[in-house]
Parts: C-alpha cells; structure tokens; sequence
C-alpha cells in the first residue's frame, strides 16, 4: 500500500509498504480521506519523536477481517489504543492509558496511507447523511467540543478564543453554538469572516478591546498565543491550552498564582456528540476546506498545510492523479 511515512530523522517519503495485518478483536480499515492536523506538522518538527505513518483524522471503509459485523461500514475512530488493564484505564480513562498509543502520533501507524488497523471498539459509524468530506472532521471537532466541555461556564459567559486557524474556527463554532458569548482574535480577515455566520465577534489581533474573559481558549500553535491567553482571562478565570509546541515555554508562575487563573490542557474529545452535530447540518465543514490531494501528492499536500493562512487540507487516499 502506498503511505506517507515519517522516519527517525523527520523526514517524510511516500513509501509501499505491506497493507497493515489486525490483530484479534481488530478492524482493517481502507481509508477513504485523511485530514492534516496542525499536531502532523508539529511532529515535523519533532513533537513525540515520532516514526511511522502519520496522519489521525480519518474516515474510511472497514474491509477486513472476513466476518467482522464492521464490514463494509463507513467509520471513523477513536485515535487513542488503550491496554483495557492499567489503573487509569479501569478509573474509566483510557485517553490517558499508561501504555497508550495513538495513530499517526505515537508508536502507532496513522491514517496516511491506503489502510489503516483499529480496535472494533474505537470505531463509530458514520450516519449516511454524513459525506466524507463532513466525516473527516469528526476528530478536529470532538477535539473543539472538549474545549467547550473544560470551559464548564454559564450560558451567555464571555469567551475568547486565540487562533483563527482551523482548530479556532471549529471551537469558536461549537462554543457559540453552547450559547457561550464568543470573541474570536486572530490574523487574517477571511478565516475571521468564516465564525461571524455564527454569531461570533472577530477582531484581528491589533484591534482586539481591552478587557477580560472568563475563559480563554488557546489555539494558536504559537508560544505568543499563549502569552496572549494569559493576558486576557480574568482572575479566577481559566485558560484552556489545545496548542502543542515542540519547544519549551518559559512560563511565570505568578500570572497564574496571583491571579488565581487556572490553566487547563485539553486534548481529544467525544466522537459521538461530534458526528451528530455534523449529521444535524451545524458545522460549515466545506468552509475550512482548502485543497484535496491524493496520497500520491502526500509531499505537495504537506508543504501546502505548513504554508501561513492555509485551512484545511486532504488527502484522498483512494484517488489517484487524474480520477
């Protein structure tokens, strides 16, 4: 099969490797389209040094095991590869399993390629109302509603989210849409424009108003992003941190002791809440759509995900040049 592989130097290649095998109790997945997160780029640059096939957003057809009650369905997944035995996994957190593994991230094989394995018990089925280009982002927009979940304030409460990139733009979708009172601060006018539709005010960063905020939401992908966060929630406020960097953030204790602000990571969330919001029609998934890309373009389609103001990009791994 043909993937996108990242070896231990960071360096990626389209590569034919062998269709991965299940394991017992496994899904083998034929993958349909793979979305470029901002974390793929991040483990360019090294993030959880990883090696192996990338890629975590997903959706796709199961096409084995022969007898499996998945086959033949449209799914996506989980990314998390859980033990079922450590202690947090019996405290009912497998996300944070001792032994974890997640696709495409760390020590396992991701969505990259033409298949993809899975345990049956993360897949979730995809409503037929759902296409594929809705389906995909499933993962990015359970990753928004957990940002909502941490947050955990009144209706009407005033929030701000930091980044107008693909991640900020979902959250501040799912965080108006809990009637939460959105503020959306980014760089570039026409991913701002893309959150007004849902009652969300949008400010480019210079004409951001003073003020603070009960919570801030930081997505960025940048350490200033973070600075800005920090700057702007309120004393007892919280800040909930989605952005992952590779190096190491130099933070000042005192702006979250003295002002008694919590600061919060936030990582993976609810699948199924995800999928129905995107089967009820409420998430402009084709706005943050840039380009597709099939596989063979992997390389191309990476190098435009890493270019300034770009959303969206996929990868059709089932389509090759010219289909």
């Amino acid at each position: 099969m043909l993937a996108l592989y990242c070896d231990d130097n960071r360096q990626v290649a389209l590569q034919e490797l062998p269709a991965p095998q299940p394991a017992p109790g496994e899904a083998l997945i034929r993958v349909t389209l793979a979305g470029i997160c901002g974390t793929d780029l991040q483990i360019l640059r090294g993030y959880h040094d990883f090696k192996g096939v990338m890629g975590h957003e997903f959706v796709g057809v199961v096409a084995g095991p022969p007898g499996s009650s998945w086959l033949g369905k449209r799914v996506v997944g989980e990314i998390n590869v859980s033990c079922g035995d450590c202690d947090l996994c019996r405290l009912g957190m497998p996300r944070h399993c001792r032994t974890r593994r997640v696709i495409g991230i760390k020590d396992r094989d991701g969505a990259f390629a033409t298949y993809l394995t899975l345990p049956e018990a993360n897949l979730l089925a995809v409503p037929l109302q759902v296409e594929d280009e809705a389906a995909v982002f499933t993962e990015p927009l359970a990753a928004a509603l957990a940002a909502v979940d941490a947050a955990r304030l009144p209706r009407k409460s005033p929030v701000l989210v930091v980044g107008d990139g693909r991640l900020g733009l979902l959250i501040s979708w799912a965080l108006a849409l809990s009637e939460a009172q959105v503020h959306l601060v980014g760089h570039h006018a026409e991913h701002l424009s893309l959150a007004e539709p849902y009652g969300v005010a949008t400010f480019l960063e210079k004409d951001l108003p003073p003020g603070d905020y009960a919570a801030v939401v930081e997505t960025s992908g940048a350490a200033a992003g973070l600075d800005l966060a920090l700057a702007r929630v309120r004393p007892t406020g919280t800040v909930i941190m989605k952005s992952t960097y590779v190096e190491p953030y130099p933070l000042d204790s005192a702006n979250l002791v003295v002002p008694e602000v919590r600061l919060i990571g936030s990582r993976c969330g609810p699948l199924g809440p995800a999928l129905r919001l995107l089967a009820r029609g409420l998430i402009n998934h084709r706005a943050l759509i840039d380009r597709r890309f099939p596989l063979s373009q992997g390389l191309e389609a990476l190098e435009r995900a890493q270019r300034p103001g770009v959303l969206k990009v996929l990868l059709d791994c089932g389509r090759q040049p010219g289909d």
